[in-house]
């Protein structure tokens, strides 16, 4: 069994600090950010976005959708 008060957790790395951040955003991130912005009436155009760019406009809309 694990000991859960021994498990530390490795905070977030922000995204300017990813060596991938330059990097084409995922499928997954692009699929997330479509959905999220539905949710918040907004548009969003995720062809040529970062993966970087895309993380932070997900961060963005999760706030703004209270995700």
């Amino acid at each position: 069994m694990v000991d859960k008060d021994a498990v530390q957790h490795r905070p977030d790395k922000d995204p300017s600090d990813w060596v991938t951040g330059d990097e084409p955003a995922t499928g997954p991130q692009e699929s997330y950010l479509s959905t999220l912005a539905q949710q918040a009436g907004e548009s969003v155009e995720t062809e040529n976005l970062t993966k970087k760019d895309a993380s932070q406009k997900i961060e963005d809309l999760k706030a703004k959708t209270g995700r």
